[in-house]
C-alpha cells in the first residue's frame, strides 16, 4: 500500500529531479517516534552526485511531491528519509483492502509471462517421506506467492518413473519376490502399495550391498525400462503409476495440488531426448569419451565452479570423473541430467514436439491432473509448457545436478533461458532425537545427545509422510477431544486434521531454506509460541469475539460510518493500536520480501508476529466491554482488520483455520 507508493514516487522523483536511475529500498523505522518507514536511499544517491547524503536528503524533504497516505518526511542521522503515514488514512484503505482480501489471488494479465514451478518429484517408488512434505510445502507456498502477486503459473510435479530408484524396486519384485507383472498388478492396487514397497526398497539396498556384482541386475533392467521392453518395463510402468496415486493422495492431505504430471518415460518414448541428444552432439557440449574410466560415456565437460558442489551420477561402472558429467552410459542408457536437460528444453518451448496429456487425476476442489502420454491424448488439455521463467524446489544435495543442467542450456547457446531458470534449494529435514524415539527407532547414546538424527529411505530409516500426519492429527485430537468433548466426531476428526494441517506446514516453512530441520511433534503441536496452532488460535478467538457480539447485540461487526478513526490512533495515547494497524497493513509488503528473497519463511514470521501483537491487544483493551460506542465500533474493526490478514497469510503458507480450537 503506502509503502510501495512511496518507493514508486521516490523512484520518479529521484529520476526527474537528479537524472538518476538507483535502487530504492525501504525498511520498517526501528521507532515510532521515527517514522513508519525510513529509506537510505540519499546514501546510495551520493555516491552518484558526489556530495553529502543529509544535504540530499533535507533537499529532498523540501520538494517531494505529495504521496497519498504520507503525513510528512523528516530526515535523520547522516541522511535517512524518514516517512511519517496519514494514520486515520492507513487504517482506512487498509480496511477497505483486506475487505477485498489477499485470500483471493488477482487474475494475471492477458499475455503475461508464464512461470513454471516444479516441486514435490518424490521417486514413484516408495512412499513419501517428511523431507518431500519440506518441499511440497515450500513450492506450494512459492506457488501462492506468485499468484498473489499476478504471476502466471503452471505447477508441475516430475515422475522420474524411468531411473535407477524405480528400477531397484523392479529388480526386487523380479529376482527377490519372483513375481509377475501380473501378481504386481494386483500387489499395486493395496492402499498402502508405496509401504510396501518402502520396505522392498531398503531390501533391494542391502541385496546389492552384499554382492556388488549384482548391480549389473540394475543395468539391465535399467536399459529394459527404457526401451519399453519386458516385464521389467510393464512392472516399472505398474509400480511408478500406483506409487504416484499414493503421494497425491499424500499431498492432498497437505491441501498441495499439481496441473501436470511430466513423465520422464514420455521424454524417451516421443524422443524428446533424441532431439536434445542431437542438438548437445551438433553443438559440441558433450563428446564421446575414448579413453579413461569414461571410455565409451558422452560426457559434458564443466566449468570448474561446477565441480566444488559436485554430488555426482555414477556410471555404469560406479565411478565418475569430477571434470565432466555423464549425460550417456557406456551401456547407452541416459542419465537424470541428460533428460532433465530435455526436460528444461521442452519447458522454454526449444524443442520442435510437444508431449500427448491425458487426465490422469482430479483434486478434491476440482482441479484436474493432466499427465503425459505417448500415445493418443485427450482433448481439452491446457496450454502446457513454453514458460519465460522456470523454478525448480529441489534439495541442496541435487545443486550440482541443477548447475550441470543449467549449463547444458548455456552449451546450446540458451543462455537467456538459463539465466531465468532458478534453483530454489532447501536444506533436508531429520528428526529430533525425542521424536526418532516416539517413532519407535533405536538410538545409539551419542545419537540421543545430538541435535537431529538423520534419516534414509535407502535404509529404511525415515518417517513416512503418513504416518508422521497420522501422529499429528492423533495428537491433535487428543486436544481437541479434551477441549470439545459434546462436538460431533466428523467435527472433531475435522478440527484435527486442520490443526495437524496447520503444525506441520507452520513448522516446515517458518525455518530459512538453509536450516536443516529436526522435526519434532510436541514443539509442532504446541498452542503457545511459534507455531501454526497458535496463529490459528488467535483467529479462533476474534471469531469468538465477533460471535459474543452476535449475541450480545444482535448484530454483525458495526460500520464505523462517518466515524474518523484518527481520535483512536493519534500519538501517544494511540500508539499500541497504531502498532497494531500498521503491522496488520503491511501483510502484502512481507509477501512481496517473500517472494523477492524467495523465503517463505518470511510470511510464517509475519502470521507470528501479528498473532502475537494481536494477543497483547486482547490483554490490554476490554472490547466488547468498552462503554464508549465510537471506540467499541473502531476497536472491533481493528479485529476484523487483523482476522483478515492474518487468515490471508495463514492462507498464502496453505494453512487453513478450524472454526474452534
Amino acid at each position: 500500500m503506502v509503502e510501495s507508493r512511496v518507493r514508486e514516487a521516490l523512484r520518479g522523483f529521484i529520476r526527474a529531479e537528479y537524472g538518476a536511475g538507483v535502487r530504492v529500498v525501504t525498511e520498517r523505522s526501528p521507532r515510532l517516534e521515527m517514522g513508519e518507514i525510513a529509506s537510505p536511499v540519499c546514501f546510495e544517491l551520493a555516491r552518484t552526485l558526489k556530495r553529502a547524503p543529509r544535504q540530499i536528503a533535507q533537499e529532498m524533504v523540501s520538494r517531494i511531491p505529495p504521496i497519498e497516505g504520507v503525513a510528512r518526511w523528516e530526515v535523520a542521522g547522516g541522511g535517512y528519509l524518514n516517512a511519517f503515514f496519514d494514520r486515520a488514512k492507513f487504517f482506512s484503505q487498509a480496511l477497505e483492502q483486506s475487505a477485498r482480501s489477499l485470500v483471493a489471488p488477482p487474475r494475471p494479465a492477458p499475455g503475461a509471462p508464464k512461470y513454471i514451478v516444479e516441486h514435490t518429484n518424490i521417486n514413484p517408488n516408495k512412499a513419501a517421506h517428511i523431507g518431500h512434505l519440506r518441499n511440497a510445502a515450500l513450492g506450494d507456498t512459492l506457488v501462492r506467492l506468485l499468484r498473489l502477486s499476478g504471476k502466471p503459473v503452471e505447477v508441475q510435479n516430475y515422475i522420474d518413473n524411468t531411473g535407477v530408484q524405480v528400477a531397484d524396486v523392479v529388480v526386487a519384485f523380479l529376482h527377490l519376490e519372483k513375481k509377475t507383472p501380473a501378481e504386481v498388478s494386483a500387489l499395486a492396487a493395496l492402499p498402502r502399495f508405496d509401504y510396501y514397497c518402502w520396505d522392498l526398497y531398503a531390501r533391494v539396498t542391502r541385496f546389492f550391498e552384499e554382492d556388488n556384482t549384482r548391480l549389473t541386475l540394475r543395468a539391465d533392467t535399467l536399459k529394459a525400462i527404457e526401451e519399453n521392453h519386458g516385464d521389467a518395463a510393464e512392472m516399472a510402468r505398474l509400480i511408478s503409476t500406483a506409487i504416484v496415486r499414493c503421494h497425491l493422495r499424500t499431498m492432498e492431505r497437505l491441501g498441495v495440488e499439481y496441473d501436470l504430471l511430466p513423465a520422464e518415460s514420455e521424454i524417451l518414448h516421443l524422443k524428446f531426448w533424441d532431439a536434445a541428444f542431437a542438438l548437445l552432439q551438433q553443438r559440441g557440449a558433450i563428446e564421446l569419451a575414448a579413453t579413461g574410466k569414461n571410455a565409451g560415456c558422452w560426457v559434458m565437460r564443466l566449468p570448474s565452479s561446477s565441480n566444488q558442489a559436485r554430488t555426482g551420477e555414477e556410471d555404469a561402472a560406479g565411478v565418475e570423473d569430477v571434470s565432466t558429467k555423464i549425460i550417456v552410459r557406456s551401456n547407452g542408457t541416459v542419465t537424470y541430467v541428460g533428460k532433465d536437460i530435455a526436460y528444461h528444453l521442452w519447458k522454454f518451448g526449444l524443442l520442435d514436439r510437444d508431449f500427448h496429456y491425458r487426465r490422469f487425476h482430479t483434486h478434491p476442489r476440482g482441479n484436474v491432473v493432466w499427465a503425459t502420454a505417448s500415445g493418443a491424448g485427450e482433448p481439452g488439455a491446457p496450454a502446457f509448457g513454453r514458460a519465460a521463467h522456470v523454478c525448480n524446489v529441489i534439495d541442496t544435495r541435487q545443486s550440482y545436478v541443477q548447475e550441470v543442467v543449467f549449463a547444458g542450456l548455456r552449451a546450446l547457446g540458451f543462455h537467456e533461458q538459463a539465466d531465468r531458470c532458478s534453483h530454489f534449494a532447501y536444506e533436508v529435514v531429520a528428526l529430533s532425537p525425542r521424536c526418532a524415539l516416539e517413532m519407535g527407532y533405536a538410538l545409539t547414546p551419542a545419537d540421543a545427545r545430538r541435535p537431529h538424527v538423520e534419516v534414509s529411505g535407502r535404509k529404511g530409516l525415515g518417517v513416512k509422510a503418513d504416518d508422521l500426519l497420522d501422529r499429528l492429527e492423533t495428537g491433535a485430537r487428543a486436544e481437541v477431544d479434551q477441549r470439545h468433548p459434546s462436538a460431533p466426531d466428523a467435527e472433531r476428526a475435522a478440527i484435527a486434521h486442520t490443526i495437524a494441517v496447520g503444525a506441520l506446514r507452520y513448522f516446515l516453512l517458518k525455518y530459512a531454506r538453509n536450516t536443516i530441520i529436526a522435526f519434532d511433534f510436541k514443539d509442532a503441536l504446541s498452542f503457545e509460541g511459534e507455531t501454526g496452532p497458535y496463529c490459528q488460535y488467535s483467529c479462533v478467538r476474534i471469531r469468538n469475539i465477533f460471535r459474543k457480539r452476535a449475541e450480545q447485540d444482535g448484530s454483525e461487526l458495526p460500520d464505523m460510518g462517518s466515524e474518523s478513526p484518527a481520535p483512536f490512533l493519534a500519538a501517544p495515547s494511540g500508539d499500541d493500536l497504531w502498532e497494531l494497524v500498521v503491522l496488520a497493513g503491511s501483510l502484502g509488503s512481507s509477501a512481496e520480501a517473500a517472494l523477492a528473497a524467495q523465503e517463505p519463511a518470511f510470511v510464517a514470521k509475519y502470521a507470528f508476529q501479528l498473532a502475537q501483537a494481536f494477543s497483547g491487544f486482547y490483554h490490554t483493551h476490554h472490547i466488547l466491554s468498552e462503554p464508549d460506542p465510537a471506540r467499541k465500533a473502531f476497536l472491533l474493526a481493528l479485529c476484523g482488520l487483523v482476522q483478515t490478514q492474518l487468515v490471508s497469510a495463514l492462507t498464502l503458507l496453505g494453512i487453513e483455520v478450524p472454526e474452534k480450537m
